[in-house]
């Protein structure tokens, strides 16, 4: 359980200590450029510079922590910040933009833009990561709607958006690992294929519904076992194995709880980030053995080396 009263989440000092600590672990770098010889790396003192600031005598220029992270240039006090960092960490459905705003003392619009960089930190890369799977492993696959997309070409007979009109979502899970989920522009035989050769190693048993989306696709794996959902059949015990995408289908359900119930309306052009906020979160969950404060941490080194301005979520909402 984590104190809210330690002094990272209230005294500013003591928060770049924090943030210093997980960034710098093996030793104060320049982000400029990259130089970490210590000698030519010296911390300014004095009234006239602000704490933490460092000049690189290699390149010349100065840096903080925040610098090269999605903190650099914002005025948000770095206690805020860790607080941030934890809250969304810690909270399994999310938290909105309205609620951080109302906990931690910054206008709504300082909290959403906040909020949206705190989910750009928890985008994984998947290059350095890996495929999911391998061999003896397995992962389940499915596809989703969630909202409708921005325009709607069509809709059922009852007025309501058709799947085609909504905002399409693939994901795939190894059982008792990790989950990616992708945000398509349409979710299609080849486009579901793209995702699933992309971040599921083929050496893995795919396990799916009966959607023709899979069959195909299905044979470039190991193996590939579905359940008929239409049939009744959500798991089927067979000798070695248990069939079913019950992993997956309770990922969609946290997702959509969340969205439904904290964030109520999200913009076509940031779902993705919502998406890897979830993901993060699930990836390192407490069945995983992961606190709090370990995911928080995790979640603060994922702040190096990415950066998002204000008028980049704006385009994107605006698009």
């Amino acid at each position: 359980m984590t104190n809210l009263t330690d002094p990272i989440f209230n005294d500013n000092d003591k928060a770049r200590e924090h943030l210093e600590a997980i960034r710098w672990s093996d030793g104060v770098y320049c982000p400029h450029c990259g130089n970490s010889d210590q000698a030519s790396l010296h911390l300014l003192k004095g009234k006239s510079h602000r704490p933490g600031l460092y000049q690189c005598n290699a390149c010349r220029e100065h840096f903080t922590v925040t610098v090269g992270t999605v903190m650099e240039r914002s005025k948000i006090p770095l206690c805020k910040w860790v607080l941030g960092f934890h809250l969304y960490a810690a909270s399994k459905k999310g938290l909105s933009a309205h609620q951080l705003h109302r906990m931690i003392g910054v206008t709504y619009k300082t909290a959403w833009f906040m909020a949206h960089r705190i989910r750009e930190a928890m985008k994984e890369d998947v290059k350095s990561s890996g495929p999911l799977g391998g061999e003896g492993k397995i992962v389940e696959a499915d596809e989703t709607y969630f909202g409708p997309k921005d325009t709607i070409k069509k809709r059922t007979i009852r007025g309501k958006p058709a799947n085609s009109s909504k905002r399409s979502i693939v994901a795939l899970v190894e059982r008792g690992g990790s989950v990616r989920s992708f945000h398509v522009e349409r979710a299609t035989k080849e486009s579901v294929r793209d995702v699933l050769v992309r971040n599921a190693d083929r050496k893995s048993t795919l396990m799916t519904d009966e959607s023709n989306f899979y069959p195909i696709t299905g044979l470039e794996f190991a193996d590939h076992a579905t359940v008929k959902h239409t049939g009744g059949e959500y798991v089927r015990y067979e000798a070695d194995r248990v069939v079913h995408t019950n992993t997956i289908e309770n990922v969609f359900s946290v997702f959509k709880r969340g969205m439904v119930g904290v964030y109520q309306h999200c913009g076509e052009a940031h779902l993705h980030r919502y998406l890897a906020e979830f993901d993060f979160r699930y990836n390192r969950r407490t069945a995983l053995g992961v606190t709090d404060r370990e995911r928080s941490d995790d979640l603060i080194r994922g702040t190096t080396g990415k950066r998002l301005t204000y008028q980049q979520t704006d385009d994107a909402g605006n698009a």
